[in-house]
């Protein structure tokens, strides 16, 4: 999958009066501290970066605190994998987080469940594993991360394959067990064929008295994207992601050949981190697809908490691309999950974007229809 590299790293917490203020696993040294408040009366973001301008010594250190625990409850179904554990840690730190359900089929999560729960943050944490108690970690979910299968960042049909029946499984269990409006986020890949796997499966096992029901505002396929002052569609392959930068935000001048290879780059990051640990521990960008997902997990959190400026680059189905149903373009997260799709965005691109995005159409094209061909021929194998 396509990624960028992380310049500025934001830590979200709520207002804290002198006597909510407590020590522990969340303090922060900052060289830069600027407080964002975003339209949410609780909500605010402390911007670190690094090489700014010191400030006073009594201003230096940030407390990242919370006047009690928050409402939402999260699972995370996958949790004892390469991105499933720095996943959890990172949600553990969410002050929106009330319960943490961390489910894995094969391996035991009771460790990292016993792990997590010696850090300081008041979200109660709970292991699930197996596929008896695949149930029980949905029940009452607010959002639910689909994180399971294979990390390898080859994207060939045997990797498809075996994420694919993954994906449909736990969106089946989604469909038959989770809360109605609960969100999906799906991060196995390849994204632009998981997703359509996920929304086919919980369409065909949804719909049950007081059930899921599958909702496409709802259903997200979260992609590896550092900041999104430069938005990012298209979809979540190498081949397929198409950051504009022709909307870079501060404008910036490129001459082609910089936009060419920049948008290799960003295309490419994720086989250039396989590359560098080939031979180490795991071969794919795992701590940064946590990243990722943990920030598109907390913007989903915020949405549904009525913060009404969250915006988030997200591969949805919709009709921003007629003939493409499913596109990741910009999009704004409230209670109901999407709220608005940012098309416009693919309006006055450059000369550079539009080829590309043509090209990338045939390929976006082929990998959806590969998911929804891959349900139904599972549900007619089922049949016979």
């Amino acid at each position: 999958m396509a990624a960028a590299s992380i310049a500025t790293l934001s830590f979200a917490s709520v207002p804290c009066r002198k006597h909510q203020l407590r020590h522990g696993a969340s303090a922060f040294i900052a060289q830069h501290f600027t407080a964002i408040s975003s339209s949410s009366s609780h909500w605010h973001c402390a911007s670190l970066k690094s090489g700014a301008p010191r400030l006073p010594h009594a201003a230096k250190r940030v407390i990242v605190a919370q006047a009690g625990a928050g409402r939402y409850k999260v699972a995370i179904l996958g949790a004892a994998g390469g991105v499933g554990q720095p996943l959890s840690l990172l949600i553990k730190m969410s002050p929106l987080v009330s319960a943490l359900h961390l489910y894995d089929i094969s391996d035991d999560v009771s460790a990292v469940a016993a792990d997590l729960s010696n850090c300081n943050t008041p979200a109660q944490v709970a292991g699930f594993t197996g596929r008896d108690e695949l149930a029980g970690s949905l029940a009452g979910a607010d959002l639910v991360v689909i994180t399971a299968g294979t990390t390898a960042a080859d994207e060939d049909d045997d990797v498809f394959i075996a994420n694919a029946d993954i994906v449909r499984e736990l969106a089946e269990a989604v469909a038959e067990h989770a809360p109605p409006g609960a969100l999906v986020h799906v991060i196995t890949g390849p994204v632009d064929s998981t997703v359509p796997v996920a929304a086919e499966a919980m369409k065909r096992k949804g719909g049950g008295a007081g059930a899921y029901v599958y909702d496409p505002r709802k259903l997200f396929g979260a992609l590896p994207l550092a900041d999104v002052d430069v938005p990012v569609v298209g979809g979540g392959a190498c081949a397929t992601a198409l950051p504009l930068l022709s909307k870079a935000r501060p404008r910036a001048a490129f001459t082609e050949e910089e936009v060419e290879e920049l948008t290799a780059r960003v295309r490419g990051a994720g086989a250039e981190v396989a590359e560098a640990k080939a031979g180490a521990n795991g071969s794919s960008a795992t701590l940064s697809a946590a990243y990722a997902a943990a920030r598109f997990v907390e913007a989903s959190l915020r949405g549904l908490d009525g913060d009404g400026g969250v915006y988030e680059c997200a591969y949805v189905q919709s009709q921003v691309v007629p003939e493409l149903p499913f596109f990741a373009c910009r999009v704004k997260l409230g209670r109901e999950g999407v709220e608005e799709l940012v098309g416009e965005e693919l309006r006055g691109i450059s000369e550079y974007e539009a080829r590309a995005l043509e090209a990338l159409k045939p390929l976006l094209k082929a990998s959806i229809d590969k998911g929804v061909a891959y349900v139904q021929q599972q549900q007619e194998a089922a049949l016979n």
